[in-house]
């Protein structure tokens, strides 16, 4: 969906004209209160805040309160609840974000241009903000008739005297830009699985990134067959639309480093002949987010011109239970020559995702990191919204951390616990793809560390896992700048780890 274009500008709110203003609300004690801005002048702010104490509010995190006929101010005020006690700081950047997401959010189809007065006494403030009301704008209309009939918020303006701070003007362009990939990764993942398969994905990112500094590869069966990716051919064997390995390639001159990204993208997942109850398949479209995500990063990364090198390989394949599909007990040669007892169908993720890291290793990047709607298991222990990542290195897993946390996407360290892997031992092949239920995160994580190739010195590649399977997609969980669907988990933090590491 189109994107509203973000500006920032040094005025009083009542010289910016829009169909909306957002204010920020702190809490005082038990009731809430606008959170000063020099653009709000004070009349305004007094009303407001006699408002809020008339009503009853208090500020808290999501909460959302409406107003209408504000001294000196035309259209609709929207005042958003921040959960802080008193002004925020640069250590809420998160915060801010969540406040101006969940207003606009709020705001979705009923205003076309919107106004956002935060406080501003940093840039980080103030980027902050940006993203916060850019992300919450997105809607996904495109199977709704007449776009649903609402409006296309088309313009967010940010309020600060900082308008013309280098930092400022220099963090929302790049918050457009992540805003703008983040919100094709949502559509990719909202699209219904008729119209997404292996080979209409491939097509999509053909065509995202015509005409960019990113080369895009696509194999085929037979390309597949030849690298010997056994899972993806195992995998998309019960479906009439073969898969797909789209791999693309960034590489600009005097790169300060190489990353390589996988991405899982089973695009319908039904568990194949081990077939999951109807409940379980209503959101199995969303099992290619994480092929959305390492795509939408790329196109973030190479738009923004940053130094690093990347190689990015989206495992596409669709899960179903056609004549020839893969039976349990079957085994599959992998690219790195293993060969792999298939027990349950539907752990068909870690299968294709196998193939994409044994080829990306091949590369002998600096950093490898796979991102996966992966286990059941992430969700039971984290919640619908904290992904986990997982790793051969816990430097390197403390600094992806450290990537989404300023970010602001939750993001959990586990440890890779080797004492799991007792449960894939087979007595015909290498390795089964599956063990015990208990741990059952961590032992996927180490069925892929299998396919983890090693440096020129024979040491492992550094490698971290991230499991999406909680925040990817939202059915019934809403908050900041979150809505229900597709989420674009993962974007931001893969687009922040590039701009560390450049």
């Amino acid at each position: 969906m189109p994107v509203p274009t973000l500006t920032v500008v040094d005025r009083p709110v009542a010289k910016s004209k829009s169909d909306a203003l957002v204010v920020l609300a702190v809490q005082d004690g038990d009731n809430a209160q606008v959170a000063a801005t020099p653009a709000l002048a004070p009349e305004a702010r007094e009303h407001i805040d006699a408002n809020l104490l008339a009503l009853s509010a208090t500020g808290a995190v999501d909460e959302i309160t409406r107003l209408a006929g504000v001294p000196g101010i035309d259209g609709a005020v929207v005042v958003t609840g921040s959960g802080l006690a008193g002004a925020p700081s640069d250590d809420d950047a998160e915060a801010l974000r969540r406040a101006a997401g969940a207003a606009v959010r709020a705001l979705s189809g009923k205003v076309a241009t919107v106004t956002v007065a935060f406080p501003s006494s940093s840039a980080a403030q103030v980027v902050a903000t940006a993203e916060g009301a850019l992300f919450g704008s997105y809607t996904f209309t495109s199977y709704k008739s007449n776009g649903g009939a609402t409006k296309q918020l088309s313009k967010i303006t940010v309020l600060t005297s900082l308008a013309k701070d280098k930092d400022v003007k220099s963090g929302v362009q790049q918050a457009q830009v992540v805003g703008t990939h983040r919100a094709w990764a949502q559509d990719l993942v909202n699209t219904p699985p008729l119209d997404l398969y292996p080979e209409s994905f491939a097509a999509s990112v053909k065509e995202h990134f015509a005409g960019t500094k990113v080369k895009v590869k696509v194999l085929d069966e037979k390309a597949l067959a030849k690298e010997s990716c056994g899972g993806l051919i195992g995998v998309g064997r019960g479906s009439a639309r073969p898969p797909r390995m789209v791999v693309l390639s960034y590489e600009p001159a005097r790169a300060k480093s190489h990353l390589a990204f996988v991405g899982k993208g089973i695009t319908f997942d039904s568990g194949g002949l081990c077939i999951k109850p109807a409940d379980g398949m209503v959101t199995m479209k969303c099992d290619m987010a994480g092929a959305a995500a390492v795509a939408a990063a790329t196109a973030a990364i190479a738009e923004l011109g940053l130094p690093v090198a990347v190689t990015t390989y989206l495992c596409l394949a669709e899960n179903l239970t056609g004549s020839d599909a893969q039976r349990p007990g079957d085994v599959v040669t992998m690219p790195n020559g293993r060969t792999v007892e298939i027990i349950n169908t539907d752990a068909e993720g870690r299968l294709v995702m196998a193939d994409g890291l044994a080829l990306a290793s091949r590369q002998e990047p600096d950093l490898l990191i796979d991102v996966a709607t992966l286990t059941g298991a992430a969700v039971l222990s984290l919640g619908t919204r904290t992904a986990a990542v997982l790793g051969n290195d816990d430097a390197l897993r403390d600094e992806v951390v450290a990537a989404a946390g300023a970010a602001g996407e939750d993001l959990w360290p586990i440890p890779l616990l080797q004492h799991l892997r007792s449960g894939m031992k087979s007595l015909v092949a290498d390795t089964k793809h599956t063990g015990a239920r208990q741990g059952g995160m961590i032992v996927a994580s180490l069925f892929l560390q299998d396919f983890v190739g090693d440096d020129a010195d024979g040491a492992q590649l550094p490698w971290a896992h991230l499991d999406i399977a909680g925040p990817a997609y939202s059915t019934d969980d809403a908050y900041g700048y979150v809505g229900k669907g597709a989420s674009g988990y993962g974007v931001r933090t893969l687009v922040q780890l590039a701009r560390s590491r450049g």
